[in-house]
């Protein structure tokens, strides 16, 4: 028999991953006076570990020491790490995870990765629930379109629903969710890639407002500048996680026996200019330059002014 409170507003959330997706979540969980605990790896570091213990201490949220120990204290789970400790992460948790807890893996992880934390997370009286995240959580925050999939997912989602998230049953079939984010991201994650690399080499050959009124005309409904800028700034500031997320989507692409070569391009891109920001190209990390140019052109010319210096 379940341990675990039908009232979700008196669950204890844990979250595990306390980057931005899990203090965006602990913030808004927190509006509602539902408790909240987390812990990341980073709190093991000085400067990054200072940081979200600043917001913890802020928000009134408790930081535990330990995977398990979180899940020895979590009524609901959330999982929202980089998509290569998707499987560590339950492996770490399963040994202590309570008794009909909830654990909503919102990685983005290929669905035979999700298979296989649900076998860890399950064998140990665990609830596992993939949660398929569709766009950008900063903007919609907790409202962000959630597909959930699991044998257990229609019992969750009602209950997560009550707490403030956009959460809909994708299938009682683990894998169906993930797929359908992960064939998503084959086109966003890659189409990202694709500005980045054909709106440089226009500014390089100085032919970049010819190419936007082009764009502009077969597709109008995009504002292309705008866009362009979004996309930048994204892969920037987030490079390196999208690029292991793209590694998940081109294992998905693998899992059915076809060669993912767009995802493997993509993921390569993505990593790279998560390389040009690790060395400081764009400015420092957590200030005003770091990524938050409205002009792509800008981030543009630093690129090839990286590239002609090579």
């Amino acid at each position: 028999m379940t341990t675990v409170s039908t009232d979700p507003r008196n669950w204890n959330v844990g979250l595990i991953g306390y980057g931005e997706v899990g203090r965006i979540l602990a913030e808004d969980l927190r509006r509602q006076d539902v408790q909240v605990i987390a812990y990341d790896i980073k709190l093991r570091s000085g400067q990054a570990g200072g940081a979200l213990r600043d917001h913890a201490a802020q928000h009134g949220v408790a930081l535990t020491a330990s995977h398990a120990d979180l899940a020895g204290q979590a009524d609901l789970i959330v999982s929202a790490v980089t998509a290569s400790q998707a499987v560590p992460v339950a492996q770490a948790c399963a040994p202590t995870v309570k008794k009909g807890a909830w654990f909503l893996d919102f990685n983005s992880a290929s669905p035979g990765a999700k298979r296989r934390a649900a076998e860890l997370i399950d064998g140990k009286g665990g609830n596992f629930i993939e949660g398929a995240v569709m766009t950008s959580v900063p903007p919609k925050r907790i409202k962000v379109p959630l597909l959930l999939g699991g044998a257990t997912a229609e019992a969750l989602a009602p209950m997560l629903v009550e707490l403030g998230f956009d959460a809909k049953v994708a299938s009682v079939e683990l894998g169906v969710a993930s797929a359908v984010k992960m064939c998503r991201s084959v086109m966003i994650k890659g189409l990202e890639a694709m500005v980045i690399e054909a709106y440089t080499t226009a500014r390089a050959y100085g032919v970049e407002d010819a190419v936007l009124a082009s764009l502009q005309e077969t597709f109008p409904g995009i504002d292309w500048e705008k866009q362009g800028a979004y996309f930048f700034q994204r892969v920037i500031e987030h490079g390196r996680r999208r690029s292991e997320e793209v590694r998940e989507v081109a294992q998905t692409v693998r899992e059915i026996g076809l060669e993912p070569w767009s995802a493997q391009g993509t993921a390569e891109r993505q990593a790279w200019v998560a390389d040009l920001a690790d060395q400081g190209l764009f400015g420092a990390k957590g200030t005003q330059t770091f990524a938050r140019s409205a002009d792509w052109r800008l981030e543009a010319d630093r690129i090839l002014a990286s590239i002609r210096k090579d």
